[in-house]
């Protein structure tokens, strides 16, 4: 078993704090940034910041589907989530740039082993990065 990783980054024409605001805003900003690979998306306490705790399904294929409950943790200009249910954390970097921010999101989880633990390495990343790269393109919009 390897640790399997993606990441994904985004220059955003906004402020850090404007952009670590929306980014920990599970409650009202979150829900319009997620792409369609997202489903049964709902806040289970708290909504804002730091101590969120947010289930959804990852449908990450038509076949591979993983159910996250997500407890977030907001520091310094980092929001990191840790899903409950496996190994997989998610963080996003916000990082001032020029007159906006640069966001990077990186997910890491331990993988399977064996064959199947190649396989999701190698794939999974390139899929997940799309993914990433969706939600990224909605926050852009959404603070532009």
């Amino acid at each position: 078993m390897g640790q399997v990783s993606a990441s994904s980054t985004a220059t955003i024409d906004a402020a850090p704090e404007r952009v670590l605001t929306a980014l920990s805003d599970y409650q009202d900003v979150r829900p319009r940034i997620l792409s369609a690979h997202y489903r049964d998306y709902r806040v289970v306490s708290g909504g804002k910041g730091d101590g969120t705790v947010a289930h959804w399904t990852l449908q990450a294929t038509e076949k591979r589907s993983r159910n996250v409950e997500a407890t977030v943790t907001v520091a310094n200009n980092t929001v990191t989530e840790r899903d409950l249910n496996s190994s997989m954390v998610t963080t996003y970097s916000v990082a001032p740039s020029g007159s906006g921010s640069t966001v990077t999101t990186k997910t890491e989880w331990t993988g399977a082993g064996g064959i199947g633990g190649i396989f999701e390495g190698i794939f999974a990343p390139l899929g997940l990065k799309k993914i990433q790269a969706e939600v990224l393109a909605n926050l852009k919009k959404e603070l532009s």
